[in-house]
């Protein structure tokens, strides 16, 4: 793993203004965030200083933030207090670094064992319902503190229920402060982007307090912060006697969720940017920041987007940023804490629902609403779950939907029915475009997914609903097929032998070598042995007696064109993979015994065995090539020999026309190819040039 450094000097006024900027914005934010995990203010400082300046000196990203954030604050504080604990109180304060140090530890397996490629098996839509979830949970539990009352714990129901006991004390002055930040933020954010609105309004706050002494009013005020650097110590770990279980599940799912959401949003810096991330190295990164959080006390560290996003706008380029926020924060905690026990809570917990509200996936809601209704609900379920039945609950709910959303995605695969345009060189969706007609007596269905026992059900019934009386072959376009169980690939061998039966042939194309290998596997090479595998849909046309140009059922003809490889390559290979050079040896050797048995026909048998009767160039010169190999086993007179050997050459030199005329390249490749046949049976081609020269003679 390679350590280059992402600090750099190139643009300092930059990244020191974006890192002064992203430390003051995170004392509100962090101090809120840390009072919601169940810690004192002052903690959410602490979790300021050293894993930032730890993470960005670790980290391969130039730009991405990290601080005391909102989702692992909500959730180590949510399964807490579900635990029975209370909130800031002394247990409490001593659990959650252990959590923190869990967090650390599972980070340094993942690291170990390269876990950040996980990341891609995550839905969009189960995550962003994931977070908006424990967004709006949060909310829900700080919305009394905007109008003077206590913070709420639990799911929707509890929360609603707490939200309405505590609106009999609801205070005009606080909710005025309160819901007037929120308002204030928001608006300033869709004005002014740019502008550090909750550092304003935390200072205005502080001189609220000071000048007018708004808290003689009835206002609540944070508890004195201490000044001063945190006390380093290591968790005590003997607190997860009788809790190990719910301890481990918790810290491994806000690890899961810290790493995706991190990943996710550094790897999205990265492409707009374009510069290199190393997912393990960052997963090194946060295992660094979770341990150095832990020895200060503090709950887990998370990436921030809303922080990160401030620092990209003011120009933030290199991890140099994180290094100024660390050393402001420094000065913070040593100079500037009593101010802070000025700031009125209604303000503080304003500030913290705003940044929460930034969270909510809403615009993913909408786009999925448009876009995907079976994505939107997905989105929905999981918003749900974790509303109803807390995170570990949505977590669970999570992993079912995303499995359910990967169910659903391969069992029933994109599935069109194709045509063609005439004047076009291509196959096209019939239901998609209007110009296209199918080809006559043809049935071209694109199967866009894989095969297996829980979608070959309507695989087969589509294709059987397809069929028409006047229906003559049915050509699968599976290109997206890449596997084949042994249920399906039974149950397409019965499809085959029913349509053949009806007088309907059934071709399988385009799809990768490996299925082939597969249906040989599974005890379906018939379908190899009888022509019904096609490397492409022109070549399943033409083992179906049809050239170019096709007639459509419109009157009218098309013709594609074929692809530049049509007859390149060895059909054989394709079908039989490595056991292409045994199989076409077999074959030789039987017709070897058929000419032996009728030499009147001799090339007639072979060009008739060869690629299935309609072979491709390849396999014919191949075959020729094993062919004369057994010229001399035949025992045939010699007169019949010479006639059968100059019908080889000559039907070689058919096909080296044809090489010539459809491309050089292929002909120069046919050549290279008969040249490591020569090499890899040197004795039986100095029998073949022997024999030539003998029947020259």
């Amino acid at each position: 793993m390679r350590f280059a450094p992402v600090i750099n000097f190139k643009h300092p006024a930059s990244d020191i203004l974006s890192g002064v900027i992203v430390a003051l914005v995170s004392i509100p934010i962090s101090m809120g965030y840390a009072q919601i995990a169940g810690l004192p203010a002052v903690y959410g400082l602490y979790g300021s200083l050293l894993p930032i300046l730890l993470f960005g000196l670790v980290t391969s990203s130039p730009q991405f933030v990290v601080g005391v954030d909102a989702m692992p604050a909500v959730m180590v504080g949510a399964s807490l207090s579900s635990m029975g604990l209370v909130l800031g109180g002394e247990e409490t304060v001593s659990l959650v670094p252990v959590v923190t140090l869990c967090v650390g530890v599972w980070f340094l397996v993942f690291w170990l064992f390269r876990a950040g490629r996980v990341v891609k098996y995550i839905s969009t839509p189960v995550m962003g319902g994931f977070i908006s979830g424990v967004g709006a949970t949060i909310i829900l539990m700080q919305v009394p503190k905007l109008f003077g009352g206590s913070a709420g714990t639990g799911e929707l129901i509890p929360l609603l229920k707490h939200l309405a006991a505590e609106l009999p004390g609801f205070h005009p002055l606080s909710a005025l402060l309160g819901f007037g930040t929120v308002v204030i933020i928001l608006v300033a954010k869709r004005l002014w982007p740019k502008f550090p609105m909750p550092v304003v309004l935390m200072a205005i706050g502080v001189l609220l307090t000071a000048v007018c002494h708004i808290d003689r009013l009835g206002v609540k005020l944070l508890p004195a912060v201490p000044r001063g650097l945190p006390q380093f110590s290591i968790p005590d770990v003997t607190l997860l006697a009788g809790r190990v279980q719910s301890i481990a599940v918790l810290s491994l799912t806000i690890a899961l969720v810290v790493m995706a959401q991190t990943l996710l949003a550094t790897n999205s810096y990265a492409q707009r940017y374009d510069y290199p991330v190393d997912n393990r190295r960052e997963l090194l990164a946060y295992a660094v920041m979770e341990l150095a959080a832990c020895t200060t006390g503090c709950c887990p560290v998370n990436g921030s987007v809303s922080r990160s996003g401030m620092a990209d706008q003011f120009g933030c380029k290199s991890q140099l940023m994180s290094v100024t926020a660390a050393a402001v924060m420094l000065l913070v905690l040593l100079f500037f804490t009593p101010m802070l026990s000025l700031l009125p809570v209604p303000v503080l917990t304003g500030i913290v629902i705003a940044a929460l509200i930034g969270i909510l996936e809403i615009r993913m809601a909408r786009s999925l609403l448009r876009a995907n209704r079976r994505e939107f609900y997905i989105f929905l379920a999981a918003f749900f779950g974790v509303l109803l039945f807390g995170t570990m609950g949505g977590v669970v709910i999570g992993v079912l939907l995303s499995f359910f959303a990967v169910v659903v995605r391969a069992v029933v695969p994109p599935k069109a029915y194709l045509g063609m345009i005439p004047g076009h060189e291509d196959f096209y969706n019939l239901e998609r475009n209007r110009a296209a007609h199918p080809i006559e007596h043809t049935v071209i269905y694109r199967f866009s997914g894989n095969v297996f026992f829980a979608n070959v059900g309507a695989f087969q019934e589509d294709i059987l609903a397809a069929v028409q009386p006047d229906t003559r072959q049915v050509i699968v376009d599976g290109r997206g097929i890449a596997n084949i169980d042994i249920t399906a690939a039974e149950r397409v061998l019965q499809l085959e032998r029913s349509l053949r039966a009806r007088g309907v042939r059934l071709y399988l194309t385009e799809h990768v070598g490996a299925v082939n290998d597969q249906l040989r596997r599974y005890g379906a090479e018939e379908l190899l042995e009888n022509g019904a595998v096609r490397r492409t849909i022109c070549l399943a046309l033409e083992s179906a007696g049809l050239t170019p140009p096709y007639p459509l059922d419109c009157g009218e003809t098309a013709c594609p064109v074929p692809a530049a490889d049509e007859g390149q390559f060895a059909e054989f290979e394709w079908l039989y993979g490595a056991d292409a050079e045994e199989k076409l040896s077999r074959m030789a050797d039987a017709i070897a015994q058929e000419i032996a048995a009728e030499p009147e026909t001799a090339i007639e048998l072979a060009e008739a065995h060869a690629g299935f009767g309609l072979p491709g160039l390849f396999d014919e010169d191949a075959l020729f090539d094993h062919i004369e190999m057994r010229l001399e086993q035949m025992q045939l007179d010699p007169e019949k020999l010479a006639a059968l050997e100059a019908r080889i050459e000559r039907s070689r030199a058919a096909l080296e026309q044809h090489f010539g005329q459809l491309d050089p390249e292929i002909l120069a490749a046919i050549r290279r190819h008969r040249e490591r046949m020569r090499q890899r049976h040197p004795e039986e081609y100095r029998k073949i040039e022997e024999l030539r020269e003998r029947l020259k003679k």
